[in-house]
């Protein structure tokens, strides 16, 4: 039976009988008969805490998946005209600038329609659903490994080594997802209609060892931005329950903690993240045999185009989108993750 204890708002001396007190249909009020003169009911806030409730793995696990893959959803989906841009200069020579960004918006606009901006974000679903939902479900898993307990947050070591663990978990399921999506993003859509035309299409022309085609650059790329981005956001909700003594941040706050996560994150690994892109992409051009491992591909990068120009072409456009994006998924999945295990949806 939950506990009730007046909230400081009415306080009566220890002195004075109460008759009776009962709990009204709001379970946050309580009505009380006073037996002084001239007393009549009152009605008092009260604090009704509930007891820590163990969740068992499987409710932790599914719940964990489950908000996961509506946060990376939601967050993919916001920003992918953004990032169907980013990937044309990645994977091109072209020269990145706000305004070319723009025009390349324009002319996507223009030539192949509204809806068009978001041309490859059906593999993006079908990349980001999975990857999500693993990474975040993976990440809660891991923190237990760590020794976290009821919401306690875990050492920054810990804290940084189950965020790079659960990308990396992550990042192994889905791979050929993402190489998937690439090509669908700076491709026409003749050449590659649907998902499953591109998985088939690379079987048949390029082999199936290209479905891992970038993965090594992934991989280490990813260790650094999930290791980040998790640390600082739980860094950030750790220092705001410190600061205001173990309230929740508000949704808004919790956006502008995952904003602060994403930019951090995504700057420390960006030049690995353009690697991968063009190891990804590379049998689309002729020269695509030049990137065939990291090194090649790094050393290629910066002789043609710089290391700015090159290794961190599009970082300032990341700097717009990863920041919303990452924002958008932190806050998504624990406003999901704490819904559903409020109303007990999976049993």
């Amino acid at each position: 039976m939950h506990s009730l204890r007046p909230s400081g708002k009415v306080r009566y001396p220890a002195t004075k009988m109460i008759e009776s007190a009962t709990v009204k249909e709001d379970p946050h009020s309580l009505e009380i008969d006073d037996v002084r003169p001239g007393s009549s009911k009152t009605t008092i806030a009260i604090s009704q805490e509930k007891p820590h409730l163990q969740l068992s793995t499987k409710k932790r696990v599914l719940t964990s998946l489950t908000g996961g893959a509506i946060a990376g959803a939601v967050a993919k989906t916001t920003i992918a005209p953004l990032d169907r841009t980013k990937i044309i200069f990645q994977t091109s020579q072209k020269e990145f600038t706000y305004k070319a960004a723009m025009n390349v918006l324009g002319e996507t606009y223009r030539k192949e329609g509204f809806f068009n901006l978001w041309r490859g974000n059906t593999a993006t679903m079908a990349r980001i659903i999975p990857y999500a939902a693993i990474q975040y479900a993976a990440h809660e898993q891991y923190k237990l490994l760590f020794g976290a307990k009821d919401g306690k947050a875990l050492d920054p070591l810990p804290r940084f080594v189950a965020g790079s663990l659960a990308g990396a978990t992550a990042v192994s399921f889905t791979y050929p997802l993402d190489l998937a999506r690439a090509r669908m993003a700076v491709t026409q859509k003749e050449m590659y209609n649907t998902l499953t035309s591109v998985f088939w299409m690379i079987y048949k022309k390029e082999g199936v060892r290209t479905f891992y085609r970038g993965f090594l650059p992934t991989v280490i790329g990813v260790l650094p931005y999930g290791g980040i981005s998790f640390f600082t956001y739980e860094t950030l909700k750790k220092l705001h329950g410190d600061y205001t003594g173990g309230k929740d941040p508000h949704p808004i706050e919790r956006m502008c903690f995952g904003a602060l996560a994403g930019l951090f994150g995504q700057s420390a690994s960006y030049p690995l993240d353009i690697v991968r892109r063009r190891m990804q992409t590379a049998g689309l051009k002729d020269y695509g045999h030049l990137y065939d491992t990291i090194v090649n591909t790094i050393s290629l990068v910066l002789k043609r185009e710089g290391l700015v120009g090159g290794l961190y072409k599009g970082l300032s456009m990341n700097w717009i989108k990863g920041p919303i994006a990452v924002g958008i998924s932190f806050t998504t999945f624990d406003l999901t993750q704490r819904m559903l295990r409020k109303y007990e949806i999976f049993t």
